[in-house]
């Protein structure tokens, strides 16, 4: 699963998730993207289910790229536990993407293969999400 090898923070605070993606909003590596058309939150293990998802479906053919990594720490509190005593420990890494947000790029596959991999990762995906193609 990604996760980064080192953070300056392991704690951090939740913050705002307005606006539009200015980076990563257009296709540069494939021939087909996935695109994001709504914000949130994606967790490691939800990348990895849309990877070997996509994998899956294209069984070895073609390239894939993943354009987005999961270097927000989320905590959680245990169970059953009083409000207050501080921030509860963290437990995994989300990927926090805004609308517009290019998430899997693929090259080497036919259109109807690529849509068809690309709907299965998206039904594993929190967001919804759009299948574009590069101008040609």
């Amino acid at each position: 699963m990604l996760m980064p090898k080192r953070v300056k923070h392991r704690k951090v605070q939740r913050g705002r998730m307005s606006g539009l993606a200015t980076r990563g909003s257009t296709i540069a590596f494939g021939d087909y993207g996935l695109k994001t058309t709504e914000s949130g939150k994606i967790t490691s293990r939800q990348i990895e289910a849309a990877r070997v998802a996509i994998n899956r479906k294209v069984k070895r053919g073609g390239k894939l790229w993943i354009r987005i990594f999961p270097d927000f720490p989320f905590t959680k509190k245990p169970a059953e536990t009083r409000m207050g005593k501080g921030k509860g420990n963290p437990e995994g890494w989300v990927a926090r993407v805004k609308p517009g947000r290019i998430m899997f790029e693929i090259s080497g596959v036919e259109e109807g293969l690529a849509r068809q991999a690309f709907e299965s990762a998206s039904n594993k995906l929190p967001v919804k999400t759009k299948f574009i193609q590069l101008e040609k």
